[in-house]
């Protein structure tokens, strides 16, 4: 999750802000807090996220961490992730704000991209000694990104990904989009991110 000085106990009795729901987020990747660890719930975009190297490809369902208060919660309390899952980070600009393991509680690799959907870097972040308290070791590029892609920890190493592989990103349309929209497999024209071919 991005490091920011934002207190997300106290924003976790706030019932108005946008973008949150009442209950759990909606979708295959979501998961339930375990006892004792409280974060916003929000009702997340999904997509694709599709690499390529060494003549494979290889897929990952995203949940959409789009707005400040989403990308502050990002995988916080969060007691596993399909195998095939993972969130994508979208910011608005470049920027170099590092990410770090706070209250996540299983380990992760993050794969940190450039505008034009190039990896700048790949990492493997460890769960804190105390997720709460920490000490917290942060995670950032050594150049500007992007979009950051979590996964569960050793998934570019299992497929063989490194720097080089190509990225694309698909958006999955919105519910309600216009039916040819949903057809194409295009996302609603209100989509903030971008889709890369190979």
């Amino acid at each position: 999750m991005p490091s920011r000085g934002w207190v997300w106990a106290a924003l976790g009795a706030v019932a108005v802000l946008p973008g949150l729901v009442a209950g759990p987020p909606g979708g295959a990747l979501a998961q339930q807090s375990p006892p004792g660890c409280h974060v916003p719930q929000f009702a997340y975009k999904h997509g694709t996220v599709t690499f390529a190297e060494h003549g494979r490809t290889v897929q990952v369902r995203v949940e959409i961490a789009d707005s400040e208060p989403a990308r502050e919660v990002g995988l916080m309390c969060r007691t596993s992730l399909d195998p095939d899952a993972g969130m994508l980070f979208v910011f608005e600009d470049q920027t170099s704000v590092p990410f770090w393991m706070k209250d996540t509680l299983i380990p992760l690799s993050i794969a940190f991209l450039d505008s034009r959907w190039r990896i700048v870097a790949l990492m493997d972040m460890k769960v804190a000694p105390d997720p709460d308290r920490g000490p917290f070791e942060y995670y950032g590029p050594k150049r500007p990104y992007r979009y950051a892609l979590e996964v569960n920890e050793g998934f570019f190493a299992r497929y063989g990904l490194d720097e080089k592989a190509e990225v694309r990103f698909s958006p999955e349309a919105a519910r309600g989009a216009p039916a040819a929209a949903r057809a194409a497999g295009r996302a609603a024209p209100d989509s903030r991110c971008e889709s890369r071919a190979f």
